[in-house]
């Protein structure tokens, strides 16, 4: 992987993104935001499987005043996502909103503008300027022949400056697209223009098989050039596996510590165990360790298991009715198969 990016450092609440901070994980609540008990409970959940940032949704002036109350029983940064009403803006932030998410275009006047910057500055809140291919100015779609990465950067680029114009540098830009090459090549070209730092992620990818597939490849190819200071995978479903997939793509690279990396082989003729129903079990039971830092193998054949899990610091074969306990290619104990987990499990928690 490149060295990463130079970018500015952004405070947004107690985590600060840009320059060589840790890569942010971020999702969005899909609970209606004034619903306060609801949107708590799934914050809380999100925080406790890794998300450092979470952005909710405020359609009203109910959702804005909710933020207040929110704040009092969460942990993490709350980024308020707003949507043509500049004034929802504004309440967002005096009830304590950590940032904003705007498209100044779809704000309206400048004068709208410039009283949100007001207001964001007055607080010391930093805005997200959200550019995406599907809200793309018409004339940047015909000066380019139709939506195209260099189109993104410069309807972002514009909508950043004019905000910093008006007296607020505090800023993050996300430019997203559901084309993940035009997407890879928009953050590509934006890198080289601003020290801004950038959210990352494929906007619309899709359920959660399919879109975790587009975010791997698409983050993935931008991360490992170096670009990036918070990424959200946004999928189709349950939130919390939006950060579940976060911090795999990110510990795949490098990028985090922390956690379980489990491995386990495709299986084979030889298989005589149920080894995927076991390598999920394995893969459920760990996200519970989220402070320890080791790698766990899950193999299917007691012939060649242990040498394979060699480069694991722990893991399990499994034989016909049967398996073996393996530490560093090690054999420490056989056991019968239904015994394997509960040993692993024992095993991880004291390491």
């Amino acid at each position: 992987m490149k060295m990463r990016r130079k970018s500015r450092e952004v405070r947004i609440g107690e985590v600060v993104i840009g320059g060589n901070r840790p890569i942010a994980i971020q999702s969005m609540t899909n609970t209606k935001t004034e619903d306060i008990s609801a949107t708590v409970a799934q914050i809380l959940s999100l925080e406790k499987n890794g998300c450092d940032i979470i952005r909710c949704a405020v359609p009203n002036i109910d959702a804005a005043k909710a933020f207040s109350e929110i704040k009092k029983h969460i942990h993490i940064p709350l980024v308020a996502d707003i949507h043509f009403d500049y004034k929802l803006a504004i309440a967002a932030v005096e009830n304590g909103a950590d940032k904003i998410r705007i498209n100044p275009g779809n704000i309206g006047s400048n004068d709208r503008v410039q009283a949100v910057v007001d207001c964001c500055r007055e607080h010391g809140v930093p805005i997200r300027v959200g550019v995406n291919s599907g809200s793309l100015e018409q004339e940047l779609i015909e000066k380019h022949g139709g939506v195209t990465a260099e189109g993104l950067v410069t309807s972002a680029l514009d909508k950043a400056a004019l905000i910093e114009s008006m007296g607020w540098d505090k800023l993050v830009i996300s430019i997203k697209s559901s084309d993940v090459a035009m997407a890879i090549r928009a953050h590509e070209l934006i890198a080289e223009q601003t020290d801004i730092p950038l959210h990352v992620g494929i906007t619309e990818a899709g359920t959660v098989w399919k879109g975790s597939i587009k975010s791997a490849v698409g983050l993935g190819a931008i991360l490992n050039q170096g670009i990036g200071d918070t990424i959200r995978v946004s999928l189709t479903g349950d939130p919390v596996k939006e950060v579940i997939v976060a911090k795999d793509i990110l510990r795949s690279l490098g990028l985090r510590e922390g956690g379980i990396e489990v491995v386990s082989c495709p299986t084979c003729g030889r298989t005589q165990i149920d080894l995927i129903s076991l390598a999920e079990q394995v893969t459920e039971m760990v996200s519970r360790y989220d402070d320890k830092n080791i790698k766990v193998a899950v193999m299917g054949c007691v012939v060649n298991g242990p040498g394979e899990a060699r480069e694991a610091d722990i893991g399990i074969a499994g034989g016909k009715g049967e398996g073996l306990l393996i530490k560093h290619g090690e054999v420490v104990k056989k056991l019968p198969e239904d015994q394997l987990l509960a040993a692993l499990e024992s095993e991880i928690s004291k390491m």
